[in-house]
């Protein structure tokens, strides 16, 4: 038996803070019984005494026993946490407002999701016309006793006349897709199973265009590797095994597909891609001529080289972004009824990288980032600059959909401190107009934002935000948040366990480290594969100038991130104990050398590399979080956190990660693990159990870095 016991006999480890009286004892961590796991690996040996934890909890009873073990070891050390009770009260008056989703426009009908406030899932309405009266369409909170059904998707068809949803149940990353008459409200009986990593695109009102993976094994739903996905095209009213295979490849059975339509109707895009690195093979249907041809593809771009994002059509000419030749992303254009098929650079790469675009009213509407915030400019097609969206500061801007032959568009913008506004614009009068306003329970104004720009361990500088009530003047209790991969982009945003914390008078940090998008593909290339030791070095150093500066004091840093952002703090909780007061991570990808055997894992090696070539493995060796737990330091508290539905990041990494973590001697401070039950990686949770669940996760780092709660 491998076991970790913080208590013996009368020695009752007592965990104390200065700004809070209250004294807790560490709890004393269930059995966990090792496997004489051992693998020679590239002439290493390499233990996994805990790997029967990879299995899937509702095939495995034991697995099952242990997770319910730990819960209620977890269960009970974090309902004593002082500010359990405050932070659960602040989250659920801070998500207390109507929020509205940006409105899609078909035909004349206008779609949106709304939430009065506490629902613990959104609605969907419709307007017949922009100031109409909204018609409830769909209610997720009818579907399921526990709320953990949810929408993970609509689109309305060409005219309006039907609505494509996608079900998500129990966070997991499967989907069904189902159809509604939008006129009556009714069900059409259609049903689309094994949906997933797919969109709904719709072939004027005729069906819709899918991706589908063929349907597993029996209890390997949650765990088995997704292989051969296909594109498949289904008519309304049939069924779905007659539904027509669009695209397939199944000579090379890991490239994913996904089926795109133009808003004219005139061409289905199929994108390929093996991995998550954005690279792309892209193919044309010429969808006026499907009587003659059926569904075969002309190839546009082959080889998976760079990435190739669709816009739009107008007129036989196809717009794409892509970063051929341009790190930032540039706009380009190819004329399909050309004799000769020829790109041409519409827009050209600035210093800013492009982060989106769309094509309204005959004009382009790009989206840049500048130093991780948004900005929106408005381009003729021909790529001359009209004028800019005036956005309302540091913050992010999202949506600017719409059709080439209309010029409305609608948008969003949100910042740290402020939540989402939507906003309607016309790009023929440049009118702007307040579609939906959130009336708040704070004033925004009290709280700032600020950027500040810092040396990584090699002199690259990386900028991070630091958000705070302005009556915060000292050394203050700070909660730093990093994510660093998959050229994803970190920017400012609303969010009410962040909110919390900043309530309470703790600090909040965002590090834009390498790995992410924030500057285009050099800063994602700077902290992926060989170079993923950039990303935890930009995140210590990050923590290093908040206690160096006196945002943070000496003993008030905890550091969060989910999925590779719980990696990353596995990592640096591994590579500085010393730095870090209180963690926790999220779904993380804890076990590096087996990640790619489950689920989607598999399209990861891209940011991560391989871990059957000896010279990725090594370097995945390196850093793994399971594999370098440092026995006999000092570790700061942990609090792990998953769910039992995890089919992304399956839970057997958290599982085998908190295993180790209680075996080893890392001093005195909690190991502890919270697994949640039907809530996937995170996706479509209730709002009860975000409450629930970050109320026991700020409450617990807040307990580690001194952070008392104000008193009411």
């Amino acid at each position: 038996m491998l076991r970790k016991s913080l208590m013996t006999g009368a020695a009752i480890a007592i965990l104390a803070t200065t700004a809070q009286a209250e004294t807790i004892a560490v709890p004393e961590y269930p059995e966990t019984y090792s496997q004489d796991v051992v693998e020679t690996i590239f002439g290493e040996e390499v233990a996994d005494p805990f790997r029967w934890l990879e299995d899937d909890v509702r095939n495995n009873p034991e697995v099952a026993n242990w997770v319910e073990r730990q819960n209620s070891v977890s269960g009970a050390y974090l309902e004593q946490m002082p500010a359990n009770a405050w932070f659960k009260g602040k989250m659920g008056e801070l998500l207390n407002f109507e929020r509205f989703g940006t409105p899609t426009r078909a035909g004349e009908h206008y779609f949106y999701s709304y939430n009065s406030g506490l629902m613990n899932q959104s609605q969907y309405f419709v307007r017949d016309g922009l100031d109409g009266e909204g018609r409830l369409l769909l209610d997720p909170n009818e579907w399921s006793d526990d709320d953990a059904t949810a929408l993970a998707g609509t689109a309305p068809s060409s005219s309006g006349k039907y609505l494509a949803y996608a079900i998500q149940d129990g966070g997991s990353d499967w989907r069904t897709i189902r159809f509604l008459d939008v006129a009556s409200g009714e069900a059409v009986s259609d049903e689309i199973n094994w949906a997933k990593f797919t969109g709904m695109q719709w072939v004027g009102d005729e069906g819709i265009l899918y991706s589908r993976f063929p349907e597993p094994e029996e209890g390997q739903d949650f765990q088995a590797r997704n292989f051969n996905q296909a594109v498949y095209f289904h008519r309304i009213g049939a069924d779905q095994s007659e539904d027509q295979l669009v695209y397939s490849t199944p000579d090379r059975p890991a490239l994913g597909h996904v089926g795109l339509t133009t808003d004219d109707g005139r061409f289905a895009i199929i994108l390929s891609r093996e991995g998550t690195e954005a690279k792309q093979e892209v193919h044309v249907v010429d969808l006026a001529k499907r009587d003659e041809m059926g569904w075969k593809p002309r190839t546009l771009v082959g080889g998976l080289d760079h990435e190739w994002n669709p816009i739009e059509s107008v007129d036989g000419t196809l717009y794409f972004m892509t970063n051929q030749g341009a790190p930032k992303y540039r706009i380009v254009s190819i004329d399909m009824d050309a004799p000769t098929l020829e790109w041409k650079t519409v827009i050209a790469e600035s210093d800013m990288p492009i982060s989106g675009a769309s094509i309204v009213g005959g004009n382009l509407v790009v989206e840049y980032l500048k130093d991780a915030s948004s900005q929106a400019v408005i381009f003729d097609l021909q790529g001359t600059r009209k004028s800019d969206i005036a956005l309302n500061g540091i913050g992010s801007a999202g949506g600017f959909g719409g059709s080439p032959s209309n010029s409305e568009t609608f948008y969003s913008f949100t910042s740290f401190n402020r939540p989402s506004t939507i906003y309607r614009l016309d790009l023929d009068t440049n009118e702007t107009r307040i579609f939906a306003q959130p009336e708040l329970t704070f004033d925004p104004d009290n709280y700032g934002v600020e950027q500040v720009f810092y040396p990584s361990k090699d002199g690259t500088k990386i900028p991070m935000f630091i958000v705070k009530r302005k009556d915060v003047t000292g050394p203050a209790p700070t909660l730093l948040y990093g994510y660093g991969g998959f050229d994803i982009s970190l920017t400012p945003g609303f969010s009410s366990s962040r909110m919390a914390w900043m309530e309470a008078g703790g600090v909040f940090a965002l590090a834009n480290i390498r790995g992410g998008g924030e500057y285009g593909k050099e800063w994602h290339d700077g902290g992926r594969r060989a170079n993923k030791q950039n990303t935890f070095d930009d995140f210590i150093a990050a923590g290093e100038y908040l206690k160096a500066n006196g945002v943070t004091s000496e003993d008030g840093l905890a550091i969060q991130g989910g999925s590779n952002g719980g990696l990353l703090v596995g990592a640096v909780v591994n590579q500085r104990p010393d730095l870090v007061n209180a963690a926790n991570a999220a779904v993380g990808v804890m076990d590096m050398l087996r990640f790619d055997r489950w689920t989607a894992g598999r399209y990861w090696v891209d940011d991560y590399g391989y871990p059957d070539r000896e010279e990725d493995w090594k370097v995945l060796r390196a850093y793994s979080p399971l594999h370098n737990i440092r026995s006999g330091e000092e570790y700061p508290a942990m609090l792990v956190t998953t769910a039992d539905t995890d089919d992304r990041v399956v839970p057997g990494h958290s599982f085998k990660y908190t295993a180790a973590l209680q075996a080893a001697d890392v001093g005195e401070q909690p190991q502890i693990i919270r697994i949640e039950t039907r809530a996937g990686h995170g996706s479509g949770k209730p709002i009860d159990k975000i409450i629930e669940e970050y109320g026991d996760i700020l409450s617990f780092l807040a307990f580690h870095t001194g952070l008392a709660v104000p008193s009411e």
